[in-house]
């Protein structure tokens, strides 16, 4: 398993350089098996492409499924509970398989994700039920452009 942090995700908010003594170590219990929800990139692209998974997390190994818009895939990989650190293989079914290398904070999975020559950033975090939705459409408005709203200046004496 890869022994880097937050700090090193090419998605993570600070980027490089980021201090990660602002960052709890991961007890066990913060990679709850259940449905996850997120989005991958490729490099050099901001666009986020969503994936739902099912995962289980046992005595420091990952399995699970999922899908995206590339195909159905399953999961298996390793976890620590105590660093945050995580890799796994998503194997997509009849397809090619992707390698993930990830951290854990308070907000879910950073890290990476390679198959030459391709390589790209994700983030995934565990949803109870009934916050899809919310999280889809927090996505979707983080995507969209931001609206520029211009008064008109007022040409009434001040």
């Amino acid at each position: 398993m890869a022994k880097w942090g937050p700090a090193e995700s090419p998605l993570h908010p600070g980027g490089a350089g980021l201090d990660s003594k602002r960052f709890e170590l991961m007890s066990d219990t913060q990679f709850p098996s259940g449905q996850w929800f997120g989005f991958y990139t490729y490099h050099g692209n901001d666009r986020r492409f969503l994936m739902d998974l099912v995962l289980e997390f046992r005595a420091g190994k990952m399995t699970g499924e999922g899908a995206d818009g590339i195909g159905l895939f399953v999961i298996a990989g390793d976890y620590d509970g105590t660093t945050g650190e995580c890799g796994w293989k998503k194997q997509y079914v009849g397809r090619h398989v992707v390698e993930y290398q990830g951290f854990r904070d308070a907000t879910g999975i950073w890290g990476a994700w390679t198959i030459l020559p391709a390589k790209g950033g994700f983030h995934i975090w565990p949803i109870a039920e009934g916050e899809r939705l919310k999280a889809v459409a927090e996505l979707e408005k983080a995507s969209q452009p931001a609206k520029l709203e211009v008064s008109e200046p007022s040409l009434a004496p001040k």
